[in-house]
């Protein structure tokens, strides 16, 4: 396999001795740990926490053969088909149940790793202890990364970003075998590199057995999400700069040779892709063209780039949704792209004297690709939890570039000290206060409505969270306004109904039902929902109706099998009846509502044969 010698670089020659690999890496977990612990006291969030754990009667049952299977087989209802994602869930409820706090200490405790891993993988790549560490640091402490760690449904994110930083590490073993690389100008590796490989023929890594694990653990990656298929390119960028393996091999059948490689993973990547698309397209999140055309796309992902940008530098003003918005100013759009197409004219410009810079923007730009919104899924327009993988480009480009402007200062290890220590702490500090708004529901989204005072999902979920808490008015009025701000929104007509319903406003609450039925016929929830309400109006036959449909768009849902066998049993059908409490008990075996419902029923059946 290709080892490459390198010589000692001065950022890490003297921090081998006073202060070990392995201390600095216990240091960077232990504060990560200490940063994000809070996030173990926040509650669950209404915000697909409910389809992912809190309301998934499979993911509820902990692990089993059928829980499995599931996992492998039927996970269209979150639009993700992302295994390894929901057997983690699986094993979440099986450790801990429905307490939240065990939930958030798997995202805690893989972030932490996260973080770990990104030190050993810069220092493994570069040699460059203190620069790699400084990029590890900033990753793990920045406030964008609250999101992705805080909220129990992004365990995707921190799951697959684990597995493809283990991908990383061991393609980069098999690359340079037992030595790490020290790339502090390309000149250096250049001279390094043709020295190793004169007299000798080398040997690309696909021999090695590392290149096999790496293909592993890129592929369990990708079955935790599907944002690692842009992971081919990043090893590209890796072979160019750190690893110098474009100039060692020279020719184009070389190159050519490199890219062949990455075979195996480039035919991983497109079929996760496909996969994930048609997944989206079948859950109903990928917008058509017609309702957003491709020049609207095109201008959103341009600002989305800039926005990115400014978040890193200057994270303030953080929301969990931001709203898409259908077209952007064309002068604002121009000026979007020209201070990109700028910046990588620069690094272009800098790529012989300044390698790391092509491939930090790179790294950023292309890993962004996949949630950039060409493809529009949902109306989000940006999300910082997209930022999770992609700020290591940016991180590289920016640390690696002070570092060089700087090494001529005489004062250079004092002052970028200073600078670093500053920059933690501001970080440690904006970090511990996004997380108080994860506490729960409505601090979450009542946060999102100041930075977003036209956000109708924040108003729909803090509705929700409000009902919850029994502040129906309220909660209604939360209601009203989603309807106004989003007419299609259908979600909003069956909070809507049911909020109106636990207010005894029965006719009103019928036709918020029925308008959410209109909007989506195979709204599943909307159609129990009209049944209880038509229930408690008297009209049990045409709540049976509802509660059926109910049943046939969610038959795994326990609470809709007890609410069908309450009406049959109301309406003298006790034998059905019967049938459908003891489905609720199959899948649902805790449900205590639906035992005493069943054994009611087989006590009436038992009285009535008696009799």
């Amino acid at each position: 396999m290709l080892s490459l010698k390198m010589p000692s670089s001065s950022d890490s020659a003297g921090i081998r001795s006073r202060f070990p690999v392995w201390l600095l890496a216990v240091l960077l977990a232990l504060v990560t740990l200490a940063l994000y612990w809070p996030a173990t006291r926040c509650d669950f969030v209404n915000y697909d926490d409910n389809i992912y754990v809190t309301e998934n009667p499979h993911v509820q049952n902990g692990l089993s053969w059928s829980g499995v299977k599931w996992v492998f087989c039927d996970t269209q209802q979150a639009v993700y088909w992302a295994p390894m994602v929901w057997l983690s869930h699986q094993l979440a409820c099986q450790l801990f149940g429905l307490n939240p706090w065990g939930h958030h200490l798997i995202n805690v405790l893989l972030h932490a790793a996260n973080t770990v891993l990104v030190f050993l993988l810069f220092r493994r790549l570069t040699g460059a202890t203190w620069r790699s560490l400084m990029v590890a640091v900033l990753f793990g402490w920045h406030p964008l990364r609250v999101e992705s760690v805080a909220w129990v449904t992004e365990r995707k994110d921190v799951l697959s970003t684990f597995f493809g930083l283990l991908s990383l590490l061991c393609y980069a073993k098999a690359v340079t075998g037992d030595k790490w690389q020290v790339a502090r100008t390309d000149s250096n590796l250049s001279r390094a590199c043709q020295s190793e490989a004169s007299g000798r023929r080398l040997v690309t890594c696909h021999v090695s057995p590392y290149y096999f694990l790496s293909l592993f653990f890129f592929v369990v990656g990708l079955m935790s999400k599907a944002m690692l298929v842009t992971w081919p390119f990043v090893m590209l960028l890796l072979d160019w700069w750190p690893f110098g393996r474009f100039k060692i091999q020279g020719s184009r059948s070389g190159v050519l040779g490199l890219v062949l490689e990455k075979g195996p993973f480039f035919a991983l990547a497109v079929g996760a892709s496909i996969v994930t698309y048609l997944a989206q397209r079948h859950g109903g999140a990928v917008m058509s063209v017609e309702s957003l055309p491709l020049e609207a796309r095109i201008g959103n992902a341009l600002i989305s780039y800039c926005r990115y940008l400014g978040k890193l530098f200057w994270p303030v003003g953080l929301a969990v949704y931001y709203p898409l918005r259908g077209h952007w100013p064309v002068e604002e759009v121009l000026l979007a792209g020209g201070l990109l197409v700028g910046i990588t004219v620069l690094c272009v410009a800098m790529w012989r004297r300044y390698p790391f810079m092509l491939v930090g923007w790179f790294w950023f730009v292309g890993t962004l690709v996949p949630v950039i919104q060409l493809v529009q899924a949902g109306g989000v327009a940006i999300a910082d939890r997209f930022t999770y993988i992609p700020s290591l480009g940016l991180l590289l480009l920016i640390i690696w570039s002070v570092y060089e402007l700087t090494c001529r200062w005489r004062y250079q290890g004092l002052m970028l000290t200073v600078a670093s220590c500053t920059v933690s702490v501001l970080c440690l500090l904006e970090t511990r206060q996004q997380l108080g708004y994860w506490q729960d529901s409505e601090a979450l989204f009542r946060h999102t409505l100041t930075i977003t005072p036209k956000n109708y999902l924040a108003h729909n979920n803090l509705g929700t969270a409000l009902l919850k808490k029994d502040q129906i008015d309220e909660a209604i009025s939360q209601f009203q306004e989603t309807i106004r701000l989003a007419p299609d929104y259908v979600n909003a007509y069956n909070n809507l109904g049911i909020a109106l319903g636990e207010k005894g406003r029965l006719d009103e609450a019928i036709n918020q039902l029925r308008a959410a039925i209109r909007l989506k016929p195979d709204f599943g929830d909307a159609h129990d929902n009209l049944g209880i309400a038509l229930g408690r109006q008297g009209q049990m036959r045409e709540a049976i109706t509802q509660f059926r449909e109910a049943v046939r768009l969610n038959p795994d849902y326990a609470d809709v099998h007890n609410n069908l066998g309450i009406a049959l049993g109301r309406n003298g059908q006790v034998d059905e009846a019967i049938s459908q409490f003891q489905e609720a008990v199959r899948l649902n075996p805790g449900y205590i509502e639906a035992k005493n419902n069943l054994a009611r029923a087989l006590e009436i059946k038992s009285a009535a044969a008696g009799h």
